[in-house]
């Protein structure tokens, strides 16, 4: 019998606080919810964890760990589960990791949809398929209703650096080139959008998507990258400050390189936003060595998630300020960190 025309053991549509209160009620979630989708290797309260690429000299261990609390849960491009499966795919993968186990924990409110779950959960199943990674543990747990809204998720994954290799912000020097491998500030835009708040009608779409496979190719292609960042909060701006602190250099931005949809800089411009601080889930920047650009670039053009990457600057001698653009009329402004927030609750 397949695992659609076995009969349900969930009585009713919603969580109620007995299925968080370690019974029957929460065993007949876990199991038909969420581990016959994951379908872990076993029942023990840990992952059991080998493969051979730990046992190659020199190898290293990364991990890494983030919660997602988005609002709406749904949104087009992707749902919270999708965002949570892409975002630690990603943070392993800019670090020069091979992302392999993820562990994924559930916070559900009293009232939740079932349906709403198993949405989200077949939504992971297919991202962790498409990245080459297995959800091995997780955890649920119910709150009271009103305590949080609808699921909020939390997932940790596990990967491994291969021997030889060294990314990190520090590594940037003066003439590398700064890039990233499509258009900017889709994901923020679109939660924006999805609200409903504003009545904006913008045919927008998250760019949530794992990348992995796409760092891999870049390293292939230009092994002497320098480092790489995933541009979610606080969008391209922040995430350039940052680096640009740490490798003490000034990175010099072309105004007119950087990829934006037309619906995306028309909504900043009517809401006063810079696209700039926009939140991305798909979003690599990446600084590389002159010598290696060009072949940086045509690896990314050559996937999917990378056909619209282009090159946005250059890292300069550091000067007073860590990112500047240049604007279409030869002047230059300042490209601050956000002070605040443009969007709440966006990953």
């Amino acid at each position: 019998m397949n695992m659609a025309s076995k009969p349900s053991r969930l009585r009713g549509d919603r969580v109620t606080l007995a299925h968080g209160g370690g019974g029957r009620a929460m065993r007949d979630l876990i199991e038909e919810v969420f581990t016959d989708v994951f379908r872990p290797e076993s029942s023990e309260d840990q992952a059991r964890l080998s493969h051979d690429a730990l046992r190659q000299p020199g190898a290293q261990l990364a991990f890494t760990t983030d919660s997602f609390v988005v609002t709406p849960v749904e949104f087009p491009g992707g749902d919270i589960g999708k965002l949570a499966i892409c975002g630690t795919v990603n943070d392993l993968a800019v670090g020069g990791a091979q992302p392999l186990w993820l562990s994924a924990a559930f916070i559900i409110e009293e009232g939740c949809e079932i349906a709403l779950l198993r949405r989200i959960v077949a939504s992971m199943a297919r991202e962790a398929a498409a990245a080459g990674v297995r959800i091995v543990t997780g955890d649920t747990k119910v709150v009271e209703k009103g305590s949080c809204d609808r699921v909020y998720i939390t997932t940790s994954g596990v990967g491994v650096i291969p021997a030889g290799r060294n990314l990190g912000a520090a590594r940037i020097q003066p003439g590398d080139v700064v890039m990233v491998n499509g258009v900017l500030g889709d994901h923020g835009a679109t939660i924006l959008a999805a609200r409903g708040d504003l009545s904006l009608s913008a045919a927008l779409a998250s760019d949530c998507r794992s990348l992995n496979g796409l760092m891999e190719a870049v390293l292939q292609a230009a092994p002497g990258t320098r480092a790489a960042r995933d541009a979610t909060r606080g969008g391209v701006a922040s995430t350039l400050n940052e680096m640009a602190e740490e490798a003490g250099v000034t990175i010099e931005l072309e105004d007119e390189a950087l990829p934006l949809r037309a619906e995306v800089r028309g909504m900043c411009e009517i809401l006063g936003l810079d696209p700039l601080y926009l939140a991305n889930e798909g979003t690599l920047v990446l600084v590389v060595p002159e010598t290696e650009a060009e072949a940086a670039l045509a690896a990314m053009r050559a996937r999917p998630e990378g056909q619209g990457a282009a090159i946005i600057g250059r890292a300069r001698a550091r000067g007073a300020i860590p990112v500047v653009t240049r604007t279409a009329f030869g002047g230059t402004r300042i490209v601050d960190m956000l002070v605040g927030e443009q969007l709440p609750r966006i990953c």
